[in-house]
């Protein structure tokens, strides 16, 4: 990766209590570009002064408003936009990820060459997915097809003028909100690309059932809000991954257990549609050239994810019942 001659790329990094791993994303983002921003969201860890003897921007995001990684991308790109208002392309990139060597080249002769792309990725790889079960699963997530694709995560370029003709991410949107930035880009009629490129090594560094739990229960969450804001649109979207969730992970159980007194316990047998389904899920891992042992990680934790992402549902519905504003979920403890 070599320094744009032209100073026309900008990197936003946010972070909260990354430690170690933010230090690997600073280091990746400065060899690449002068103008680098990050972006904290109340670390403790010493976080924001470690970015300022780099040279960094640090922006330290107050708590009268609620945390949020949107909220901080938005803050980011203000900062990068008003120190350097020639960037023609800019980068987020998350503290727990290091850039890839040549990516960012990739990424600018990609929106370069396609004038009706506005937003575009690559391949995120886990750098250890051996240390756990969860990291490997992750390295199975990441892998996707490369083309035109309806949405992609947090990390990407993007035209900084699409960005703001589409107002950004939304700051109460507390998950998925990459995902909800890139409906309102594809209603723009810009395309979202992704590049069959290495763009960050991600560390995960999950060992806990709990981390993934709750990680888990915020995509359930990430899946009500963000169909409430845009399931009643042609494409509905959200609509079928909610529907999903209600139906696995809650009137399953709900009538196989609760209907075991009246019907003998027979009504147990519906729990055999969940072998039904992991043999269906661990089909499709096959499909995909997976060894047996990533297909069948992929096929338990794809199948049971559906408890954890109801109680997020369930969660997000009761605090727009309260009124109560959504507030950042965190799987790791700060």
């Amino acid at each position: 990766m070599t320094s744009d001659p032209g100073h026309n790329l900008a990197i936003v990094a946010i972070g909260r209590n990354e430690g170690e791993r933010l230090k690997g994303c600073l280091r990746a983002a400065l060899t690449a570009v002068r103008t680098v921003v990050y972006v904290d969201s109340g670390s403790t860890d010493g976080s924001a002064d470690f970015a300022r003897s780099l040279g960094c921007a640090v922006v330290e995001l107050t708590s009268d408003s609620p945390f949020s990684a949107a909220r901080a991308r938005n803050e980011g790109f203000s900062v990068a936009i008003a120190s350097n208002p020639g960037v023609r392309y800019l980068q987020f990139v998350d503290g727990d990820c290091a850039l890839i060597e040549n990516w960012l080249d990739s990424g600018r002769a990609a929106l370069d060459a396609h004038t009706d792309v506005a937003v575009v990725c690559g391949h995120v790889r886990e750098i250890h997915p051996e240390a756990s079960v969860y990291n490997r699963l992750f390295d199975l997530e990441w892998r996707q097809k490369p083309g035109e694709i309806e949405a992609c995560g947090g990390i990407f370029m993007v035209r900084p003028e699409v960005f703001q003709a589409v107002g950004g991410f939304r700051p109460d949107v507390i998950a998925a909100e990459d995902n909800e930035f890139c409906v309102r880009v594809r209603r723009a009629g810009r395309k979202i690309l992704l590049l069959d490129a290495p763009m960050v090594w991600h560390d995960a560094a999950m060992r806990r059932f709990v981390e993934w739990w709750r990680r888990a229960r915020r995509t359930g969450h990430a899946y009500a809000q963000v169909a409430d804001l845009h399931g009643a649109s042609d494409e509905r979207y959200y609509v079928r991954d909610c529907r999903r969730v209600w139906v696995w992970g809650l009137v399953v159980p709900v009538l196989a257990v609760g209907f075991a007194p009246f019907t003998y316990g027979w009504s147990l047998l519906l729990l055999l549609a969940y072998a039904l389904q992991f043999a269906w899920i661990f089909r499709y891992g096959k499909q995909r050239g997976w060894a047996a042992g990533d297909a069948a990680i992929y096929a338990f934790f794809t199948m049971i994810t559906k408890f954890p992402a109801s109680q997020g549902m369930l969660a997000y519905y009761w605090r727009r019942f309260q009124g109560h504003a959504p507030t950042i979920m965190e799987h790791k403890e700060s």
